[in-house]
């Protein structure tokens, strides 16, 4: 979990012990953050944030595609018990392609309901993926009506390849049903596939570099 002095929350993947993959959009504020590895876990100070140099607020807040990914340092490793993942090979999904998302986000919009307890649901890709974005729903609904999908609290978290335990995407957005806001309807990510490069070698600046990339 990465979180701020007023209680605001976002997830974030470990690529090591002392790397955290986030979205960039998480950490745009003149906060305070931390980490926390679990719900009711200390906090773990960060020693440094890295937002890509190309991600742009107003685009993001325009619903507009953008290099929503970050890197964390920690200034102490993150406990033993935590696996780190590796990233998946810089690659396009293809539309019908399944993943997995993970998070720390609430149940419902609008609600504190479940916020804080790490869960997974297996999405769909939909559209036309591209480099930029790519589009998540649940096959069973299809947008069509509230199903399951990222809410409020799993921005940042991962996207993982559903064969492999790697990361292919960043969570970035949701929308409720028929394109209306809230969570239920579509999950949006920015995927890896842009920034892969700039993820290994920011990494190796921060003094964490990726033993599988």
């Amino acid at each position: 979990m990465v979180v701020d002095r007023d209680g605001d929350l976002c997830t974030g993947t470990a690529l090591t012990h002392e790397l955290v993959l986030t979205a960039a959009h998480c950490l745009e504020r003149p906060e305070r953050y931390e980490i926390k590895a679990f719900q009711g876990g200390g906090p773990i100070a960060i020693s440094e944030i890295a937002r890509h140099p190309r991600f742009d607020m107003k685009s993001y807040f325009a619903n507009r595609a953008t290099a929503d990914v970050a890197l964390i340092k920690l200034a102490t490793p993150l406990p033993e018990v935590i696996v780190p993942a590796a990233l998946a090979a810089a690659r396009r999904v293809k539309a019908g392609e399944r993943l997995v998302i993970a998070g720390f986000g609430t149940t419902a919009d609008g609600s504190d309901s479940g916020l804080g307890q790490p869960r997974m649901a297996r999405l769909t890709v939909t559209g036309r993926p591209g480099s930029l974005q790519i589009r998540l729903y649940d096959s069973k609904t299809r947008n069509a009506r509230p199903g399951l999908g990222a809410c409020t609290g799993d921005s940042g978290g991962p996207a993982f390849e559903s064969q492999t335990p790697r990361v292919i995407g960043v969570v970035s957005w949701t929308t409720a049903a028929k394109n209306e806001a809230g969570c239920g309807g579509l999950t949006g990510l920015t995927p890896i596939l842009q920034y892969r490069e700039w993820i290994v070698r920011t990494a190796k600046r921060l003094g964490a570099p990726l033993q599988d990339h």
